[in-house]
């Protein structure tokens, strides 16, 4: 196998939310909705983003908030369960909500790879991990069991396992937390997926490890020219790796926009609070300012701004506006956000912060 770095230039989409035609992925009010015995539970709402080759999207927000949903929505790992998919997510002219499984399979892994959160449940513990990283060749590749093993151990050895032809006939329970999170890494690009969705792929890491996931999962994407969406909570992480930012709360999109623009020119009161609840080198833990409250019912979603209940600057707007309708996603310059207060109300706020 030869792998041939990618130095191809590229351009951010004109709007960021999902504007553009011609996207590498393109979703557009992507909806997820779980039938309980309480009633719906609207997981996701009115989801609209766009991303390119070769570029980066962080999805941040607290847990329940509806990330991995979202992700699970665009790897068809909804299809046959009682969800409620409905939307448009466009990846290679093919429409990834309403595709059959069967053609979602050849996509799932040679298209699209995911990277899951936990990868002791993820990886099969009476299989060797080479054996599963292997088969995952095997599946979407003409090749022998030879060839299949020789990709595995290229692999393995290209994602910074030590003795990677040993470690091939391993269990995973033979494997440290961050050698298991390689191994995911591995299985996941086996098939250099073109669009790579990491789902909280750091969580369980210790710091050390952590960097190094991600500059191993940088200089594959450098190396392969993919799409990735990083899921995740850790706006540190956000900070370093990723070119723009979707902030999601209660199953929606509140802001989006270049991570620059997220950071020093905030947009949203929840993403503010995210930003000030992060702690820093200088703050002790009576320093740190979570978010009051908790995040709304999502079977019982507020008519007003689902966030007014916890935004401190609520009264702001006036006339109880937050309260009783639902602001919409504007968007400017490729910057959307989900709030009634004006942009020089926000200012004031974000630098008196």
């Amino acid at each position: 196998m030869t792998h041939t770095p990618l130095t191809q230039s590229l351009t951010r989409p004109a709007s960021f939310t999902g504007a553009t035609t011609d996207a590498f992925l393109d979703v557009r009010n992507l909806s997820v909705k779980f039938p309980t015995d309480d009633g719906l539970v609207s997981a996701v709402n009115g989801m609209d983003f766009a991303l390119e080759r070769g570029q980066t999207l962080g999805i941040v927000g607290e847990s329940g908030s509806g990330k991995s949903v979202t992700s699970q929505a665009l790897m068809g790992l909804l299809k046959g369960t009682s969800a409620q998919v409905t939307g448009q997510a466009m990846f290679q002219g093919k429409d990834l909500v309403s595709l059959p499984e069967s053609a979602m399979r050849q996509l799932r892994g040679r298209n699209i790879g995911m990277i899951f959160q936990d990868p002791l449940s993820a990886l099969h513990p009476f299989y060797t991990v080479g054996h599963q990283i292997a088969e995952a060749y095997l599946v979407h590749n003409k090749a022998s069991k030879k060839q299949a093993r020789a990709a595995a151990v290229d692999m393995l050895g290209r994602v910074g396992i030590p003795s990677p032809v040993q470690r091939f006939d391993e269990y995973p329970h033979h494997f440290s937390g961050g050698m298991r999170q390689r191994a995911m890494i591995a299985m996941a690009l086996i098939c250099e997926p073109e669009l790579l969705i990491a789902d909280e792929p750091t969580t369980a890491l210790d710091v050390t490890v952590q960097a190094q996931i991600l500059d191993l999962m940088s200089e594959l994407q450098q190396e392969t020219n993919s799409a990735l969406i990083l899921i995740t909570h850790d706006l540190g992480v956000v900070a370093e790796v990723c070119d723009d930012v979707l902030v999601m709360y209660g199953g929606q999109c509140v802001e989006s926009g270049p991570v620059d623009a997220i950071f020093y020119d905030t947009q949203h009161p929840y993403t503010l609070g995210l930003l000030n609840s992060m702690p820093t080198l200088n703050s002790s833990a009576s320093q740190l300012n979570p978010i009051p409250g908790q995040p709304p019912s999502l079977l019982d979603l507020p008519k007003g701004c689902i966030f007014s209940a916890r935004c401190q600057y609520a009264e702001l707007a006036g006339d109880s506006v937050c309260a009783k309708q639902r602001p919409e996603l504007t968007v400017e310059e490729g910057h959307g956000k989900r709030c009634h207060l004006s942009g020089p109300q926000l200012t004031t706020i974000r630098t008196s912060r």
